[in-house]
């Protein structure tokens, strides 16, 4: 049978789905077909009078607080457009897992265009660089030819570019830390572990150059630090001490924490976790600062020099340029203070809203958490729809539904409302709690197989 012989209504039946993608039927242009993304197509031909009923809205950001927006805000209402350096959300509590090859990358990321554009130019791969809250105009540069400035107009503007690491002033530090934020950051350091594991198998190194290069620092005690370090003992533990056999006994690492690790989870819990790190004869706390960061290591506050190969630099929260050049009012921190329906302060307009690790609400400082951020995305896009529809906009409420946080080798800690727990039941929570958080189902997909070929066959060590 000719397929120019063959109804449109009888391809379904006969070509695998996959296949039916690839020919320009009119019955099959809605590729991946939700309501939503139908009218997407269908919006281009809308008449002026509709179009004119819906509002610009222009997301800044493609983390937990505006992907959370993305995903819940009510198209009706709102052209939706996002202004983003990446096109991609990540799911940042299972990258620690990703450095070592417990997971692979592309496994904790979701492309923001399957969540549907009105039109395919309304996600923009580009940063912002500055606000007109008088023309309400947003200033932008492509990340791709960032020669190539524009302008955008918005009617309402969410602000959700999130925060960087935190260098405290540290001469160093962005020169030979490696951070834990982004993919990027993750490959980095997943490379530079296998680089120093096969240049110290180099002839001619000598043991104490051999023993820096398997010398890992972490700064910082927070959930970063200690997850990281948590699946690189894994990884040392299972993978190393195979395919590494000379080296494995060398291998160290120092978390570094002037304070307490761990310092929003109970004290009981606290203990727990440092019980279960000095009991890992390879890994060590250190309570200090960390003053300068040298190529070859780190010199902490009572002049002490730690030799390493590697240091990852997990410690606090700063603003970005972008908010620090903003001519609004903000906290200590540098964060956009906002009201209790998350409009920034100084914006007589109403019409820019604040979310995320950028923003704090006067008279209610919440956590930087994920949990935070996304839950203020979904009250966001709701009072978005209230304004639409004449219905009260009540303030922002947040209730913590608990933390969780992997200590490795199978144990992790759970802090909840109604529960705090500790060791193998808390790890099958972590998993099963995140397994569920993933932004789809091909994640949901994904991250289970690679948790199946890692128990089986040992994580990947490719360098690439």
């Amino acid at each position: 049978m000719k397929l120019n012989k063959i109804q449109p209504g009888m391809m379904s039946s006969i070509l695998p789905k996959r296949l039916l993608l690839h020919y320009s039927f009119p019955t099959f242009l809605t590729r991946r077909t939700s309501s939503s993304s139908f009218t997407t197509l269908g919006n281009r031909h809308l008449s002026s009078n509709s179009s004119q009923k819906r509002e610009k809205l222009v997301i800044l950001g493609t983390g937990w607080g505006g992907y959370s927006v993305l995903k819940n805000i009510n198209k009706k209402y709102y052209d939706v457009i996002v202004v983003s350096p990446r096109n991609h959300f990540l799911f940042t509590p299972l990258l620690a897992s990703t450095t070592v090859g417990t997971l692979e990358f592309r496994s904790i990321i979701e492309p923001v265009r399957n969540t549907g554009f009105r039109h395919t130019d309304h996600f923009h791969l580009s940063e912002a660089i500055s606000v007109d809250a008088n023309e309400k105009t947003l200033h932008c540069q492509n990340v791709l030819v960032p020669e190539k400035a524009y302008k955008i107009k918005y009617d309402k503007l969410v602000i959700a570019v999130g925060a960087l690491s935190n260098t405290f002033g540290v001469p160093g530090v962005y020169e030979h830390s490696s951070f834990l934020k982004e993919i990027a950051d993750a490959r980095n350091i997943r490379n530079r572990i296998l680089n120093n594991f096969e240049l110290a198998l180099h002839p001619g190194i000598s043991p104490e150059e051999r023993k820096r290069l398997l010398h890992i620092v972490i700064v910082g005690g927070g959930p970063t630090g200690v997850e990281f370090g948590a699946e690189f003992y894994d990884f040392l533990r299972e993978d190393v001490s195979r395919l590494y056999s000379e080296e494995k006994d060398l291998i160290s690492v120092s978390l570094i924490e002037a304070n307490k690790i761990l310092s929003s989870f109970s004290e009981g819990l606290q203990n727990y976790a440092v019980k279960k790190i000095q009991s890992r004869k390879q890994m060590k706390l250190v309570q200090s600062h960390v003053t300068e960061v040298h190529e070859n290591g780190v010199k902490l506050s009572d002049g002490t020099f730690l030799p390493c190969g590697l240091v990852v630099w997990s410690t606090g929260l700063a603003p970005r340029p972008f908010v620090k050049n903003l001519d609004f009012e903000k906290n200590q921190s540098g964060q956009l203070i906002t009201d209790e329906k998350l409009n920034v302060l100084g914006d007589d307009s109403k019409s820019i809203y604040a979310i995320g690790d950028c923003a704090n609400i006067q008279g209610n400082t919440l956590p930087c958490t994920a949990q935070v951020a996304e839950r203020q995305g979904k009250y966001l896009s709701t009072s978005l729809e209230c304004l639409k529809t004449d219905k009260e906009v009540e303030p922002f409420a947040f209730k913590s539904m608990g933390m969780l946080a992997y200590v490795g080798n199978y144990k992790a800690l759970t802090d909840m409302p109604a529960v705090q727990a500790q060791g193998f039941h808390s790890w099958l929570l972590w998993r099963s709690a995140y397994l569920t958080r993933l932004g789809s189902w091909r994640l949901r997909m994904q991250v289970p197989m690679d948790w199946t070929k890692t128990l089986l066959f040992g994580r990947d060590t490719s360098r690439f």
